[in-house]
C-alpha cells in the first residue's frame, strides 16, 4: 500500500482497486482508521482524539489531492505525494 503522506508520526495510504467509498488509510503506531474522502469521515478503526484532529485537518486541506489519487489508485497508476501538516 503505497504511503501519500506522512506527519507527526501519522502515515497516511492508500491501496491500489481499494472498495468503495473513495477513502484513505492512516496509522499512528499500532492504531489505525479508514477516513471516507468526501465528505470527510471515519469510515472504521480508532486512533487517539489528538491523532484523529490532525488527520481530519489534514484531509480537510487536501480533499482535492486526495480525490485525485483516489482516482490514479483504480487506474494502477503512480501516487503523488501529500504534503504533511506542518
Amino acid at each position: 500500500m503505497p504511503e501519500i503522506s506522512r506527519f507527526f508520526g501519522i502515515v497516511i495510504r492508500m491501496y491500489y482497486n481499494d472498495h468503495q467509498p473513495p477513502h484513505f488509510h492512516a496509522c499512528y503506531g499500532e492504531a489505525d482508521v479508514a477516513m471516507r474522502i468526501n465528505p470527510v469521515g471515519l469510515l472504521h478503526g480508532n486512533l487517539s482524539p489528538r491523532s484523529m484532529s490532525l488527520v481530519f485537518e489534514w484531509a480537510l486541506l487536501h480533499e482535492r489531492d486526495l480525490i485525485k489519487s483516489w482516482r490514479l489508485a483504480r487506474a494502477g497508476e503512480a501516487l503523488n505525494r501529500i504534503e504533511g501538516l506542518q
